[in-house]
Order: C-alpha cells, then sequence, then structure tokens
C-alpha cells in the first residue's frame, strides 16, 4: 500500500480535491470563489476547509490553488472511480447522463479498489466516461480539440469531449443527449449567430446550441 493509499478519508475531502482537479481539467484558475459556485457552499464554508485540505498535506494556497502530489493522487482515484461509475450506470444498468452523473457522485465515494478493477474490466478498460472525458490512469491520448464555436459554418465536426463545466449546468446533460451531441456524433455547422449561438446538424435534425455551451463543448474537425 502506498503512503497516499492508507488514510480513509472523508468524503467532503475527496470532493473538494475532486473539484480542484475538474477545474484545473476545464482550464479554469482554482480560486476559492469559483469552487464556491462549483459546489454550491458559501465561500467561508469554502475558505474553512482550505485551511483543512492545507493543513492534511493535500492542496497548497496562494493566488491559486494546486494539489499537491498527495493531493493529485487522491484526486484522481475520486475521479476515476467517478467515470467508471458513470461508464457503468449508462452502458451497463441503461440510466441517462444525468441520472448517472448525479449516482456517480454517489459511487464514488465508496467503490473500492477490488470493485473498481472488476469494473474495469466488465466495461473492457474504457478511456473515458460517456461525456468523452478522460478517465485517469487509462492512458486516453486526447486527438485535437477546438471548441464548437471555432468550427466554421459548412463545415463538419466529431463531438469528442463534454467537460465537467457543463455537466453542472442545469438541464444541460438531458439537452444534449436528447439533440445526439455525444462523443463520437458527426455533425455540420449549418449556421452561427453573433452571441454564439451555433446551429447544428446531427442525424438529420437541426439543433441549436447557446453560447455557453458551444464555447466549451470540444469537438474536432472534419
Amino acid at each position: 500500500m502506498s503512503e497516499y493509499e492508507s488514510p480513509e478519508w472523508h468524503p467532503a475531502f475527496e470532493e473538494y480535491c475532486e473539484t480542484i482537479y475538474e477545474l484545473g481539467e476545464d482550464e479554469l484558475d482554482v480560486i476559492q470563489a469559483r469552487i464556491a459556485e462549483r459546489m454550491e457552499v458559501s465561500r467561508p464554508a469554502v475558505s474553512e476547509m482550505m485551511k483543512r485540505l492545507e493543513a492534511e498535506g493535500l492542496i497548497e494556497s496562494g493566488r491559486k490553488i494546486t494539489l499537491t502530489e498527495k493531493g493529485m493522487h487522491l484526486a484522481e482515484t475520486v475521479v476515476r472511480r467517478h467515470r467508471l461509475a458513470e461508464c457503468f450506470l449508462t452502458d451497463i444498468l441503461g440510466l441517462s447522463w444525468a441520472d448517472a452523473h448525479q449516482e456517480a457522485g454517489k459511487w464514488e465515494h465508496v467503490i473500492s479498489p477490488t470493485v473498481e478493477k472488476a469494473m474495469m474490466a466488465r466495461l473492457n478498460d474504457p478511456t473515458t466516461c460517456p461525456h468523452g472525458n478522460p478517465i485517469p490512469g487509462s492512458g486516453y491520448e486526447a486527438p485535437a480539440l477546438v471548441a464548437l464555436d471555432s468550427i466554421e459554418v459548412g463545415s463538419d465536426f466529431t463531438v469528442q469531449r463534454i467537460p465537467e463545466e457543463l455537466e453542472f449546468a442545469e438541464g444541460m446533460l438531458d439537452f444534449l443527449e436528447q439533440a445526439s451531441i455525444t462523443p463520437g456524433s458527426v455533425g455540420t455547422v449549418t449556421a452561427m449567430s453573433p452571441d454564439g449561438t451555433a446551429t447544428v446538424s446531427i442525424d438529420g435534425n437541426a439543433v441549436g446550441v447557446g453560447g455557453f455551451a458551444s464555447a466549451r463543448i470540444l469537438v474536432s474537425a472534419g
């Protein structure tokens, strides 16, 4: 057992480290206000937790908050189990994206190394979650990615990733799944509005994707 696997971390510690990891993954500056917004908790609560995480050697705080090696190990473990759970809940149990995301938030805290290994085998060693986000430790290699709103009108694209920031937007996962804006789906940008709204054609259906989402959905061109 490594030095990082010995403690039984409180779920709150796991969730904060997970959030810090995911904000960094989305290339957002990790500051207390952003953590509070993502986790829907008060800023004083975040400030207090940052002190506890720093005392445990899980983070370093300054102008930005960063995970230590120990904190990164914990975060990657939780994120990996969350994304594996999403794969299991959608691929094996048939849950919707939104329901799987909610349930995986509970499963991530109780999956043991033994169960994690069994899930990986049952799922044939996936490298991404259903939304295309990398499973830590899976060896995922990302293709060249650009935001949907950078695709020229008339050009084709393939959906690759729905970043975590969109997973936390109210109703977004349901909308994207129902519109078939899912990893592997091929579409064409048919119009782009001044406000950033992209009109795309996928599976013969025209769908309007608002500026907030089109600036964050990651696709490969062509």
